[in-house]
């Protein structure tokens, strides 16, 4: 069998990818690097969506795969990298105008078994329930996730109704998802962007270091 995870959930090959997952982890491989494995693969899978490779259905599907394979992963993490919590609560959330929850759900999977506090706010999220989640929980870090390039402006206008609202400043912001650049953080006025996962957990951890 192929042990290449991130080309098989790229081709949609379920079976042959939970297969690979628990080979690696019964050999011993590190979870992390599963993980991070697997989130090659979406972003293949989102490269060929935006290229009219593959449509909707398929992106249904590789979620329906990473799934399965997060399952299979979580019990290797708690207990493990997952058991000391920082008590950071961090907001993540797919901006106004997208439905895209590839990239979103494995920074959340991530950050969670990373130890930190997720508020999962899901996709296509209006800019006042992100302010007013911030309102409510005291999050001081925000995700901020987007794939089409519409949400780059639906990212500045969220992150200028924080400002508005008197919390930009404690607020640390970061943008992922798509092709996002310096440029586009700039634009957006957002702190940082994380291009995988592995990036978006270690952003947090330098602004929410463990207590």
């Amino acid at each position: 069998m192929a042990k290449d995870l991130a080309k098989a959930l790229a081709d949609l090959k379920e079976d042959e990818a939970v297969a690979i997952t628990r080979e690696k982890l019964d050999a011993g491989a590190d979870p992390i690097g599963v993980l991070a494995e697997a989130g090659k693969g979406m972003e293949t899978v989102g490269a060929r969506f935006s290229k009219g490779e593959y449509f909707i259905p398929d992106l249904v599907y590789s979620g329906e795969i990473l799934k399965r394979i997060r399952e299979l992963v979580l019990p290797k993490l708690k207990g493990g990298v997952g058991a000391s919590k920082t008590g950071g609560k961090v907001i993540i959330a797919t901006v106004a105008g997208d439905i895209h929850d590839i990239g979103k759900d494995i920074v959340v999977f991530m950050l969670d078994v990373s130890g930190f506090q997720v508020y999962d706010m899901g996709v296509d999220v209006p800019i006042q329930k992100i302010v007013d989640k911030i309102k409510e929980t005291g999050a001081t870090v925000v995700g901020l996730s987007g794939f089409l390039t519409l949400a780059y402006d639906a990212m500045k206008q969220t992150i200028d109704a924080v400002k508005k609202a008197g919390l930009r400043e404690k607020t640390r912001i970061m943008i992922g998802g798509g092709q996002i650049t310096p440029e586009i953080v700039k634009y957006t006025g957002a702190d940082a962007y994380g291009k995988d996962a592995v990036e978006g957990v270690a952003i947090a951890r330098k602004w929410l270091p463990a207590k």
